[in-house]
Parts: C-alpha cells; structure tokens; sequence
C-alpha cells in the first residue's frame, strides 16, 4: 500500500495573480520603463507565466506591445543534467522579431530551486544575442541553491526542506481552469 504525499496550498489563483502584478511594477519601477525590454519564458511553465507578466507590463505601460517583445526561451540542450535525467523534447525557442541585441532581457520561470535551469538559459541567451542586462523573475524562490544565482524579481519566497517538492499547477500546462491554479509544497 502507498502512501499519497500530503499536500499543502500556499498559492491560489488569486495570489498569483497578485504576484504577477506586483512584479510587473517592480520590472517598470527598477527599469524607469519599459524601453528595450524583452520577456522570455522558460518551458514548461514560465511561458505563460511571461505571456501574463508582458500583459500586466502593458497594462502599465501602454507603450509596452505584449505580443511583439515576449516569447520562449528553451534550455532543453543547454543543461548540465541531460544524461541524468529522463529526455525532454525541446520545445521553440521564439524571440521577439526585434531580437534580443542590447535589451534587457526579463527571463521568467515559475521555480528557482537550485538555480542550473537559470544557467543554462544564460547560456542560449548567449548564444542567440548580447542582451545589455538579464534580471529574473520566479514565482516561487524555494532555496537550496547550488550556484551563485538570485532574483531580481520574486512572488513568493518559500522556505522548504529538500525532500519536499514545489508543484505550480498552471492553466493551459496543467490540465487546471484557471480558478484552480495553485502553488502547493509536497511532503
């Protein structure tokens, strides 16, 4: 007989909402703006976790075009844990069409945990451009890193052990509505 993991919510749909506009005003606030700013989401669940942050960006500042300075950055090949870890199909990488050449580049993840997803997205980025700055954004910060990584930009800090698991249970990646989006610890 197995046990089930205990669960526990400490997001609901309401509060990552909350997060993702509170971000999006710390992004304009820390940027004086949104000029030569460029989201990109890391797969799975950062991609629309940017496309939602570049919408509250517009909603902030009009001059911001959601659509054309947001997309998809994939690490799939660029990560140190390839042979360890079950194969992934690498997903599109899209770039805004302006590129991403002397902007500031916003990566966004849902969780930074031990900091090498991160890694391997600074080193696609190099190979695709030269941004003039990256900062980060992530919804949960649960500690535990194991490189020399932090924020910019966090919803949520979380303090966890490191048997536990983060789950963000997003719409559209999940199988969830959107009135049932959560972020939950496994015990």
């Amino acid at each position: 007989m197995s046990e089930s993991p205990e669960t526990t919510q400490v997001m609901g749909a309401s509060d990552i909402d909350r997060a993702l506009t509170r971000i999006s005003h710390e992004i304009v606030e820390a940027q004086r703006g949104t000029d030569s700013l460029i989201v990109l989401g890391i797969p799975r669940r950062g991609v629309p976790l940017a496309s939602r942050l570049a919408e509250r960006l517009q909603s902030v500042d009009p001059d911001f075009d959601a659509d054309a300075r947001s997309g998809a950055l994939d690490v799939t090949m660029y990560r140190d844990d390839l042979r360890s870890r079950a194969a992934r199909t690498p997903e599109p990488t899209q770039l805004p069409q302006t590129g991403i050449d002397a902007a500031t580049v916003i990566l966004v993840d849902d969780v930074l945990y031990s900091g090498r997803t991160v890694r391997a997205a600074l080193d696609a980025l190099s190979d695709l451009g030269r941004p003039r700055s990256v900062r980060l954004a992530v919804l949960v910060d649960r500690g535990h890193r194991q490189l020399p990584i932090r924020a910019d930009h966090v919803g949520k800090n979380l303090p966890t052990a490191r048997d536990e698991r983060v789950q963000v249970r997003l719409h559209g990646v999940d199988g969830v509505s959107r009135a049932d989006e959560a972020v939950v610890i496994e015990r």
